[in-house]
């Protein structure tokens, strides 16, 4: 029987061209490897990379004929164009099985299989559970039998009972990156350069952030006698040797040697850190690294010695989700475990002694209790950090977290639109600020960031990750004035800014 994993034809923020968003989807590779691994015949379509746009899609499905065809979202962001490549795989293929995964489908259960063209949804980590439901339906085994799925039967909705995570990550099959057309992947000059790939080494978080819709997917769940879920944060860690060997396979067979990590939580375990660290220096493979990690990690490494070794291993850009200035702020969004001080002296240690790596940070406007003078506020402590680039982004409620259901209940969602969480669009107003007024402060955010003395900086480092990083953002940043140009609008309005759009690809 024939598996069809499917990224469907996507829009793109107008900041960030197509081309930069080609970074190889882990779901698809780890999904594919455990089909593969139990028998069944699989194929991945991702659009982006190939120009694939909707009817080339609908031709693919309709020649190949597969018996399932599967979907995945975490974070609304592309929810809606993954339900449209199901309904198109049930019109030209009626007899497939639709699966939808991830956390946005599991949260949002009921409206996605009214639909009628989802048949399944599967729950938490994918690998063991969609084989056993492709083996059920196969078998004409009862779905019930099948833990961590969703699906309606006779009109009423049925939530088997959680599936247990996968305790030893090095158990699963390494990555089908062999059926990934991997030469499309991570080509851009500049952004993760040279030859970008994605990979992970951790899954889940020891945090449970109340805005966050990463640690649900992956946590410890207890179901008590009324039937309630618990959630409790879990982090999990492939072995470093197995980490190695995939980064030794992704270098020495498909020449990718900018490793973007996509792991929540890269650098809890310090043991951890310090033994790949030297592994990776040992097999001295010419590879640099991108990780998401915690500011409170990064000072504790420096503190031990482990950071150092890190940088030398390849380390060139840490991304750290500041999110706020304001203690309370910190408190309320279930991120009271650090400070703006911790902040702080994560990113002064990085420029003072560790100066070739590229230093984000993302931070959260909106809020209920935004003002134009605490929007500024995010800027000026973001100048104070010394970065590199601040991502700033509106708060947006996901379905499924603590944030959503104290929006939902207060009724300050504005929207249930899921195009619009696009994480540039406000999805709430303050109680200070409209949705439109804070949507247009966001724009002036980067702009009072950027100086001349901020671009020459990065423009003349010493790292050439960190000057390639600076031209890219001048060649978009000129991208967009021109694309502005000819469709008549000021450059950086939100107009020209913000909202997702087609590629020229999209219909075909």
């Amino acid at each position: 029987m024939k598996l069809l994993l499917v990224q469907p034809p996507k829009r793109f923020w107008p900041y960030i061209s197509e081309g930069d968003n080609y970074l190889l989807p882990q779901w698809m590779v780890c999904l594919a490897a455990a089909a593969r691994s139990a028998g069944y015949e699989t194929r991945m379509i991702d659009c982006a990379p190939r120009r694939t746009g909707w009817k080339s899609l609908a031709r693919e499905i309709a020649d190949w004929q597969p018996d399932f065809v599967g979907v995945g979202e975490n974070h609304a962001l592309y929810a809606d164009e993954s339900l449209r490549a199901l309904k198109l795989a049930k019109e030209v293929r009626p007899g497939a099985v639709t699966i939808a995964g991830g956390t946005h489908f599991s949260n949002t259960a009921e409206q996605t299989l009214a639909h009628g063209f989802v048949d399944f949804i599967a729950t938490r980590e994918g690998e063991i559970t969609l084989v056993d439901l492709m083996n059920a339906v196969r078998d004409g085994r009862d779905p019930e039998t099948v833990q961590s799925i969703i699906f309606s039967r006779d009109g009423q909705i049925t939530a088997t009972p959680p599936r247990p995570l996968i305790e030893d990550l090095d158990s699963l099959p390494m990555p089908a990156y062999d059926i990934a057309s991997m030469e499309l992947y991570g080509n851009s000059r500049f952004l993760f350069s040279p030859g970008g790939a994605t990979i992970f080494h951790s899954r889940g978080c020891v945090s449970n952030c109340r805005f966050c819709a990463w640690w649900l997917q992956m946590a410890d769940v207890k179901v008590k006698d009324d039937g309630k879920q618990i959630l409790k944060p879990r982090w999990r860690t492939k072995s470093v040797d197995y980490t190695v060997s995939e980064i030794e396979l992704l270098a020495e067979k498909y020449n990718k040697k900018c490793l973007v990590f996509v792991d929540e939580y890269w650098n809890y375990d310090s043991a951890w850190n310090a033994a790949f660290s030297e592994a990776l220096i040992k097999k001295n493979l010419g590879v640099v690294w991108f990780a998401f990690m915690r500011a409170d990690a990064i000072v504790r490494d420096e503190e031990n010695g482990v950071l150092e070794a890190m940088v030398r291993s390849g380390m060139v850009h840490v991304c750290v989700g500041v999110e706020h200035t304001d203690a309370d702020k910190l408190a309320s969004m279930g991120k009271g475990f650090y400070s703006s001080d911790t902040s702080t002296r994560c990113f002064h240690i990085l420029r003072d002694k560790y100066p070739g790596v590229f230093r984000q940070g993302t931070f959260i406007v909106g809020t209920r209790q935004e003002t134009r003078e605490s929007m500024l506020n995010q800027v000026r402590y973001a100048r104070h950090l010394d970065l590199d680039y601040p991502g700033f982004h509106p708060i947006t409620p996901v379905p499924g977290t603590d944030v959503w259901r104290e929006y939902d209940e207060n009724g300050w969602i504005e929207t249930k639109d899921f195009r619009e969480y696009d994480w540039m669009t406000p999805i709430i107003s303050s109680e200070h600020m409209t949705r439109s007024e804070i949507e247009d402060f966001l724009i002036n955010l980067s702009k009072k960031f950027v100086s001349p003395r901020w671009f020459l900086r990065g423009i003349t480092s010493r790292s050439a990750y960190r000057r390639r990083m600076y031209v890219w953002w001048l060649i978009v940043t000129f991208r967009v004035i021109w694309d502005s140009i000819r469709r008549r609008v000021k450059p950086f309005t939100t107009e020209s800014y913000s909202f997702l759009v087609k590629p020229e690809w999209y219909d075909d």
